[in-house]
């Protein structure tokens, strides 16, 4: 039986029995070709060379297909210097053009190393998808090299024809930067992103910059992301928190370079309210691009604004009891006369106790000099052009989730009971646990950046903070957050920030299994995984990102610096294709400077988690049922046309 109503409006888009056969045609024949290749990244924390670097070599895959295609007959410099053009096309030009002796004939040369990597990277896609990716003014010459012309006689001399003229009328140097740039796009079909872009690293600008010049990208959203979206929305607790972090790692880069945020005000305020305060406590960590120009004013500007912090969120917690955040109440348990704080019942000395600005009887109340300070910072935050334009696109790009080809993905954790069950959590005045926590709190943040004013809009905007710092929190799941400990407080007992109950079930198969089938994914699929980040893997401390037999895979080792001492490691990429999983995992990258000079890539190892029997076709992922679902409702129509039910329109 038909459905007369939606064949009809389907019949609009194919208008006759051809249009609709072709569109069967050509929908059957992509659902053969193989299985896209998906590239997961998460935990970037600002790091954009060595991302950026990952993402030029697809995590490798373009240097596997560089061997595969010229194995045995490219010495490894020669497949190194290929590798290292096709990341770094316009720099590696500049060195090569400077030091080559006869150029038109290197040019000869690597355009027909370029054409045979890029048919190889090719091969898995329609001719419209690498149509798509190709430069508007190479388009046609790209497409010709690429295509095998059966009915051409003599190949080479047809081929030799094409690149001489590209030679000839001086456009090979920016053939060959089109051409590397086409085989980067193609190496990876889909990018997921698994949190945090944001906080420590130097240049998350430049992260967004390069992510929104792909078609298929997709973010869940991290804690530090989301602490920013709540800053762009203008929520003041997110502002302080986002201007602290950037002040404890010296990396206001990303803020008054990136995103044109004036600091000014603050650093002004700064300077005359802790006029000879050392401010030993507010030491900067320094990122790789920190370099002091007065580090007395940088410890002055980082007291500052975190005093301002602890006041806002004194602030949200007392407006949202349910949080249960009580015990991050610590401004009112500072006794000045004893020098000490009161935590958890137990004083502890005081490392510093000049604190100008708060009122003992008031003591979240922000001065005049701080509304003023924070009144200038949210009106430069909600006013920067570029990060509402990064911020709506993780809007429309992201979420707290997703479910693709069987895998399950998110930044942190399902919030669990100590027994593994899910933890029902208090949104307002209901309670919600497992996805329906997901999706709840997504629709909250959602109204707090898209409402223009209103209960609903500040309602958001807190749980945006919620996000960043509760232990309920998906993307946090510890106890607290023990910022003013680490401040303020020598005695590291205080410092410990218990995880939750999911990390003590990362290997437990009923656990897992029933995460998986709360998502809507069958937990006794061979392809279902949970994937996620957030907390970083010690591989030297034997750790392993494999969890619960490869059905959960942690894959944050370590991308940004100051972690890299822990872990061991400088992060983990996982990359899904047609023959299974790689989890891919690097050493520390020095920069993209020495990786042209020397051309020297990331070095990294490689573990396969998972191998297909068979190769996987496009019919075996979420876009193939799809595709297969549309073959189905027109071959409804097709045969509906032949019926006479629905008429054509000729």
């Amino acid at each position: 039986m038909f459905d007369t109503k939606y064949l009809e409006r389907l019949s609009v888009q194919f208008p006759t029995t051809a249009d609709a056969a072709s569109e069967i045609i050509n929908l059957s024949s992509m659902l053969n070709l193989p299985k896209g290749t998906e590239h997961f990244i998460t935990d970037i924390h600002g790091e954009y060379e060595p991302f950026l670097h990952i993402l030029k070599n697809g995590s490798g895959s373009i240097r596997k297909k560089i061997e595969e295609e010229f194995k045995g007959s490219l010495s490894m410099k020669e497949k190194k210097s290929l590798a290292t053009l096709i990341y770094y096309p316009e720099q590696k030009l500049a060195q090569i053009e400077a030091t080559e002796e006869d150029l038109d004939d290197w040019y000869k040369t690597i355009i027909y190393r370029l054409v045979r990597v890029n048919r190889r990277i090719a091969s898995k896609y329609t001719r419209s998808r690498v149509r798509k990716e190709l430069p508007k003014d190479y388009a046609y010459v790209i497409e010709e090299l690429l295509s095998e012309k059966e009915e051409v006689e003599d190949k080479e001399a047809y081929y030799n024809g094409i690149i001489s003229a590209i030679i000839a009328t001086k456009r090979a140097r920016h053939f060959v930067i089109a051409f590397c740039n086409v085989i980067q796009r193609l190496a990876v079909d889909r990018i997921h992103i698994l949190g945090d872009i944001f906080d420590r690293g130097p240049g998350a600008h430049i992260i967004m910059d390069t992510l929104m010049g792909f078609d298929n990208v997709d973010f869940q959203w991290g804690n530090h992301d989301m602490c920013w979206m709540g800053a762009a929305s203008g929520s003041l607790a997110c502002i302080a928190s986002v201007v602290r972090i950037s002040a404890k790692y010296g990396n206001f880069n990303t803020i008054e370079n990136g995103y044109g945020i004036n600091l000014l005000p603050l650093a002004k305020f700064a300077l005359d309210t802790y006029q000879g305060d050392p401010c030993e406590c507010f030491v900067i960590n320094g990122s790789q691009s920190y370099e002091p120009y007065d580090p007395d004013m940088d410890r002055k500007i980082h007291k500052a604004i975190t005093i301002i912090l602890f006041k806002l969120e004194g602030q949200l917690i007392a407006r949202h009891p349910e949080y249960n955040m009580e015990g991050r109440l610590l401004l009112d348990k500072i006794d000045r006369r004893q020098g000490t704080v009161t935590i958890d019942g137990k004083a502890y000395p005081l490392a510093d106790c000049n604190f100008p600005t708060i009122d003992p009887k008031d003591p979240y109340a922000l001065s005049k000099g701080e509304e003023l300070v924070m009144e200038k910072l949210r009106y430069a935050f909600v006013n920067s052009e570029k990060l509402q334009r990064h911020v709506a696109y993780l809007f429309a790009h992201g979420s707290m989730y997703r479910t693709y080809n069987g895998n399950l993905l998110y930044h942190g954790c399902v919030p669990l009971e100590e027994d593994g069950s899910f933890k029902k959590v208090r949104v307002g005045n209901a309670y919600f646990s497992g996805k329906a926590l997901f999706d709840e709190l997504e629709s909250r943040v959602r109204k707090g950046y898209y409402l223009q004013d209103g209960e609903e809009k500040q309602f958001g905007q807190d749980a945006m903070w919620f996000l960043w710092a509760n232990e309920n929190s998906p993307l946090y799941g510890k106890e607290r957050m023990t910022t003013f400990e680490r401040y303020f407080v020598k005695d590291t007992s205080c410092y410990y920030e218990a995880k939750n109950s999911y990390y003590k079930y990362l290997n437990d198969n009923k656990v897992i299994s029933a995460i998986l089938k709360e998502f809507g994914i069958d937990p006794a699929s061979p392809t279902a995984h949970i994937i996620n980040g957030h907390m970083p893997v010690h591989l030297k401390n034997g750790e392993t990102p494999i969890k619960c037999g490869g059905r959960l895979l942690m894959i944050d080792g370590g991308m940004s610096r100051p972690y890299q001492r822990e872990t061991g490691i400088a992060g983990y990429t996982l990359i899904s294709n047609s023959y299974g999983m790689r989890l891919v995992a690097y050493e520390p990258f020095r920069s993209a400077e020495d990786a042209i000079r020397n051309e020297s890539d990331i070095h990294s190892m490689t573990e396969v988690v998972q191998k297909t029997t068979s190769r996987l076709s496009i019919r075996d992922t979420d876009e193939g049922h799809r595709m297969q679902e549309m073959i189905d409702e027109l071959t409804d129509l097709l045969e509906a046309y032949r019926l006479g039910v629905i008429r054509e329109n000729h």
